[in-house]
């Protein structure tokens, strides 16, 4: 009594395993742009953080994220540099809170 002609209609829906992937494609789509939008430029960033944290060494110039300008005078291997922010002033820093480095000192020539 109360069944509207619409509701009583049969759907010509295609069989069950199309509407299911049909239904989980936007899904997809979005983790995909996600993936190429956000995670994979974030992994890049990182990586290319840590080369640069790994390649540091004696008398590079570096920038920490306080803003604190130094000059690397000791490489540690406990994940720690020791820097000169003055003239005889030499503090330890964290080597994941280096931002950037500013001059980089070339290797010493082999003779």
């Amino acid at each position: 009594m109360f069944v509207t002609p619409a509701f009583a209609q049969v759907t010509g829906a295609a069989p069950g395993g199309a509407a299911a992937f049909a239904q989980f494609l936007p899904i997809v789509l979005i983790f995909v742009i996600f993936y190429f939008l956000l995670i994979r430029p974030q992994q890049k960033k990182m990586k290319a953080h840590r080369s640069m944290v790994d390649a540091l060494r004696r008398g590079d110039q570096i920038v920490t994220a306080g803003g604190i300008v130094a000059k690397v005078s000791k490489v540690q291997d406990d994940g720690m540099v020791e820097v000169e922010i003055a003239e005889g002033i030499k503090v330890k820093v964290v080597k994941h809170t280096i931002t950037q480095v500013l001059n980089k000192t070339e290797p010493a020539a082999a003779s």
